[in-house]
């Protein structure tokens, strides 16, 4: 039987051997939870071995262009011909461009630096994720075991942050390891510090997509309505009176980071709010079947952390207080440090906003460029060590799927090169000076200064 073409979508017959192939001409709602589009042209997943794992049906029925363009920095038209092209998108258009001159040589020269096949985790890397690790389940036995205490409440956070920061994140943008049964059962991190993987990428690969695109990354909303990262427009329906003084309560907000992902409904359907806000689908298959995967962990998590300190304390208020310390340790650890990657002094929240937006040229957007102008970085090689080369959001924004051990060594050239176009690099070379950059940004963002005197700030 003929299976019923949705409402918009056509078919036509494309040339081939005697019994000829059907494609589908349709608009990207019409996509299937099998296939993607990438610049225009749908592909189905269904039976392709990616050599990457299963990571690519995490976004099965959507537009993965950039996603795609974002993950295999080696793309050729050869990678995209061991797929099946089963239909075209009409008339489909992207707000970003690749191929850039500055893309093209900033890669050429940071390969040079990081040969093809090399750019996973060192010897030096998997020493530190051992590391952590073994720290993480040693506090972890003392909890269970021996009961919690204020001491062990903040260390063990910070452990379970260091998880975060360290492990999961490089592993689960498939940076830790070419096997992915070693990103993915490392990647399951997340999950042992009360998020989930399957959560994480569906909001963070597309915040990496879309870095600071004030409709599509899920991160520039994600404290609202309590707290502002965008810098939208005066009279804005997100601005409220409160937000004026955000400056002032910010670190509490981040605080609570840990509660509302540990006890997060979301862990039911596993259809991240943020990334659906950003239009994106999460309903496939392999999404659907995840579902039970995520709430056991999920469990398991809350009856190791949360149940076990009322067996080794009469009073329920003293391992509620455990509890929550435990909680706010892991938050402020991991929250602060994300939260000074995107918002600082000149940084970029709309990269798309001068050639869409007020009377633009529409004229796509050097992807490469806008990740360098959206980012900072800040440190060195051991700052790179406890927050896991997060603090090198630059290079790896512009290299997600390389090891973070690597951004050391590349971020000179990096520079370099940015310098050369006339790309704009933010670089501090202390943590605290990064710190003051993002208050002084969040208390602009929240008055929005940046509004009432341009010349005062980026927009």
């Amino acid at each position: 039987l003929r299976q019923r073409r949705p409402i918009g979508a056509k078919e036509v017959k494309s040339s081939g051997d005697d019994e000829a192939t059907r494609e589908r001409i349709c608009s990207l709602e019409n996509l299937k939870g099998h296939e993607v589009c990438i610049d225009g042209v749908i592909y189905d997943v269904t039976s392709f071995d990616h050599p990457g794992g299963e990571s690519i049906q995490v976004f099965g029925g959507n537009d993965v262009t950039v996603t795609y363009r974002m993950i295999h920095p080696y793309h050729t038209s050869k990678h995209l011909a061991k797929m099946a092209k089963v239909g075209t998108v009409a008339d489909y258009v992207s707000e970003y461009k690749f191929d850039t001159p500055f893309e093209q040589e900033i890669k050429r020269e940071v390969f040079k630096i990081v040969r093809r096949g090399r750019e996973f985790g060192t010897f030096g890397w998997f020493f530190r994720c051992a590391f952590f690790v073994g720290l993480f389940f040693a506090l972890q036995y003392m909890w269970v075991m021996q009961g919690s205490t204020v001491g062990l409440a903040i260390v063990y956070g910070m452990s379970q942050a260091f998880i975060g920061l360290n492990v999961q994140h490089d592993a689960n943008h498939g940076a830790a390891s070419k096997m992915p049964w070693v990103n993915n059962l490392l990647g399951l991190g997340a999950d042992l510090i009360g998020g989930s993987k399957w959560l994480w990428m569906e909001q963070h690969w597309t915040h990496h997509s879309y870095t600071n695109h004030v409709e599509k990354d899920p991160d520039g909303r994600g404290a609202e309505p309590f707290f502002l990262f965008n810098d939208y427009p005066l009279g804005h329906p997100a601005r409220k009176w409160i937000h004026n003084f955000q400056a002032f309560f910010y670190i509490i907000v981040l605080a609570g980071y840990w509660l509302s992902s540990v006890f997060n409904p979301e862990i039911l359907d596993l259809r991240q709010r943020g990334a659906l806000g950003s239009g994106m689908k999460m309903d496939n298959d392999y999404i659907v079947k995840s579902r039970k995967y995520a709430i056991l962990l999920r469990l398991l998590y809350i009856c190791v952390n949360v149940v076990t300190p009322f067996y080794h304390h009469h009073e329920p208020l003293t391992a509620i207080g455990h509890i929550l310390l435990m909680g706010v340790a892991s938050s402020l650890t991991l929250s602060f440090l994300f939260s000074l990657s995107h918002n600082f002094e000149q940084v970029d929240r709309d990269p798309i906003q001068k050639s869409t937006k007020n009377g633009g040229n529409d004229e796509p957007v050097c992807w490469f460029k806008s990740q360098v102008e959206t980012s900072c970085t800040y440190g060195g090689f051991i700052s790179g060590c406890v927050t896991g080369g997060l603090n090198f959001q630059v290079e790896h924004h512009l290299f997600p799927r390389m090891s973070s051990a690597w951004y050391p060594f590349i971020a000179p050239k990096v520079r370099e090169i940015c310098k050369k176009h006339g790309v704009r690099y933010t670089y501090y070379p202390w943590i605290w000076q990064n710190w003051i950059s993002t208050v002084k940004y969040i208390h602009a963002a929240g008055t929005g200064a940046h509004w009432k005197n341009p010349l005062k700030g980026d927009l």
